[in-house]
């Protein structure tokens, strides 16, 4: 099954207590089409990125099967830029630096050939613009999105529109409580759901994620990672195994769902253990698979008797 990702490519510089870098790739169509590549039949990606753009990257793009007919390359200036610093739990960070260039006039022109995608995957950018490839796609199957504090704060109105005409909704804890105005877990899930999507996932960083159906709740838990360089792209990594997963099996069953999480979690814990996409460029289906295992024994609790 095809999979349509929309989202930023960017260049990124990234402080941790572990090490620096001064300019690597990134972005969240980036870190969502190359872990959904590890998976899905086809991954087409639609972006934006400038005259510095460099043809490793593309190189990367290609070697991993991720169709660039939708990449815009923009002459006019320099790809989006950001620059952040993380402190030592890794949880918090501070935004050093941020140049949007071409990205801050990005139009997301689907290509025709693109327009029937049975999944899509709109990656962190403004609602408007989300909504704006829902409106030049066909039928999808299959819907998920990423949306963060700042869209909810000055774009509410828009995020909501487009919350109407998706399937599922991937959000941190503090901005599911700040989506629903509502500080209990349980409620803000349930509020957030009544705004359109039918599943909505809650992640809590290092405490695992949280799926929400109709019908039932579902606690992933974190994979333990001893070595955490950088946890840039952890949370689209985790988007796009989950999203990769779906397109590859083309089975939206509970169950089914449930091993995507799990398969969400296993991308994002390898993305951590290096900086920027570094460890995503060559996995193997055996670690992929054997960490999945890995996190499935993790979260298994034998039958007791009565």
């Amino acid at each position: 099954m095809s999979l349509l990702v929309v989202g930023s490519v960017a260049y990124d510089g990234i402080e941790t207590p572990f090490g620096e870098k001064e300019r690597i790739l990134g972005g969240s169509a980036t870190y969502i089409s190359l872990t959904s590549s590890y998976f899905a039949e086809q991954v087409n990606l639609v972006g934006v990125v400038g005259k510095d753009f460099a043809d490793e990257d593309i190189e990367l793009f290609k070697s991993r099967k991720v169709d660039l007919t939708g990449l815009q390359i923009d002459l006019s200036g320099n790809t989006f830029f950001w620059k952040g610093k993380y402190h030592y739990d890794l949880n918090n960070r501070d935004t050093l630096d941020t140049q949007l260039n071409v990205f801050e006039h990005f139009d997301p022109v689907i290509p025709d050939s693109y327009k029937n995608a049975t999944y899509i995957a709109l990656g962190n950018i403004e609602p408007s613009l989300q909504l704006k490839v829902l409106d030049q796609v066909e039928k999808p199957k299959f819907v998920v999105m990423d949306t963060m504090n700042f869209w909810i704060d000055g774009a509410l109105d828009s995020l909501k529109n487009t919350l109407k005409k998706i399937d599922l909704l991937v959000i941190n804890d503090s901005e599911a409580r700040e989506l629903a105005g509502e500080p209990n877990l349980l409620k803000a899930a349930e509020l957030v759901r009544a705004m359109g999507p039918q599943s909505l996932i809650i992640k809590k960083g290092e405490h695992g994620a949280l799926l929400f159906t109709e019908n039932e709740i579902f606690s992933a838990p974190a994979y333990p990672v001893i070595d955490i360089f950088d946890p840039t792209g952890a949370g689209d990594s985790f988007l796009g195994g989950l999203l990769g997963w779906l397109s590859y099996t083309d089975d939206l069953s509970p169950q089914n769902m449930r091993r995507s999480v799990i398969f969400g979690s296993v991308m994002a814990s390898f993305c951590v253990e290096k900086f920027g996409p570094e460890r995503l460029k060559n996995l193997s289906e055996k670690e992929i698979y054997d960490r999945y295992r890995e996190f499935r024994d993790l979260s298994f609790v034998p039958e007791v008797g009565l």
